[in-house]
């Protein structure tokens, strides 16, 4: 049994958490906001490319490597049924190397898809953080200007609130970047498994 104070240490943090942030919001402008909220989309897109290629990745690979192990072992004298190489293979009688080349050329294709809009994340994430923390730092300093006795203590809070949206941008970005690496090399693991499979069945033909 979960004792009682678990729960209300639970519920204390998650209502300081949320206290934070809708403090956080009540003091941020619209732009702010807004590059926020189009940070949460990128970070949103770049998860879900992440996994969804991830998987869909380790399993071909899991296939790729069956399929090779089979040739290898001489248990068969062409790919695996699921194999992204059989239904090319099905449609000629004699396989070459042309054949092979366009059907691994597809698989990577279909393999890699995803990895530009990563990039494209990892690159613009970083600027549009800065954008929304130079916007925000010009409204400080615009409403500071028509105040009294400006000191750093009252500065100081409001710059590092601005500064909240290039954290943001540098942290998806990093995500982005570190996941289209990850991608890059298990689409190249891919890469290999097919060519080799492709050189054993040639070299069976010779």
């Amino acid at each position: 049994m979960i004792p009682f104070f678990y729960y209300k240490y639970n519920w204390d943090f998650n209502m300081g958490l949320f206290n934070i942030l809708q403090s956080y919001f009540d003091k941020s402008s619209a732009i702010t906001i807004f590059v926020l909220f189009i940070l949460s989309i990128y970070l949103i897109i770049t998860l879900w490319i992440f996994i969804y290629k991830f998987f869909y990745l380790k399993k071909k690979i899991a296939i790729e490597e069956k399929s090779l192990k089979k040739l290898y072992m001489g248990r068969t004298k062409t790919v695996d049924s699921k194999s992204l190489l059989h239904p090319y293979l099905n449609r000629v009688l004699i396989p070459n190397r042309a054949i092979f080349t366009v059907a691994k050329n597809s698989a990577i294709k279909s393999a890699t898809s995803g990895l530009t809009a990563l990039s494209i994340i990892a690159s613009t994430s970083p600027f549009i953080g800065l954008f929304g923390t130079v916007v925000a730092i010009l409204e400080t300093f615009s409403s500071l200007g028509t105040q009294k006795g400006t000191s750093i203590a009252i500065v100081a809070p409001a710059i590092s609130e601005a500064l909240v949206a290039t954290a943001g941008g540098i942290a998806v970005a990093t995500f982005a970047y570190s996941f289209h690496l990850i991608l890059k090399r298990k689409a190249y693991e891919l890469d290999v498994l097919l060519e080799n499979q492709a050189d054993l069945i040639l070299s069976q033909k010779g």
